[in-house]
């Protein structure tokens, strides 16, 4: 649980500030929004395993090139050479 001391001199505001940012670094939030309600295991399986192909879709994804000279040209790909 989070817990912080407020100091003497310390206004309201900063104290919620810090009380904040030590509730998202502890991630309570993410993990009541997790607990919220029951997953059964099989859907549960599910998004674990749809979570891993997006992830190694994004790891995977081919990198286009950017940096292309002037002197260089894309090639045609319309079968339309006549």
């Amino acid at each position: 649980m989070a817990a912080i001391n407020v100091n003497n001199n310390e206004s309201i505001e900063s104290a919620l500030r810090r009380f904040k940012r030590k509730v998202i670094s502890e991630e309570i939030i993410k993990d009541l929004k997790k607990h919220a309600h029951f997953i059964p295991p099989g859907q549960k399986a599910k998004l674990k395993s749809a979570n891993a192909r997006k992830r190694n879709r994004r790891r995977f994804r081919q990198v286009r090139p950017t940096n292309m000279n002037n002197n260089q040209q894309r090639p045609n790909m319309n079968n339309n050479n006549r």
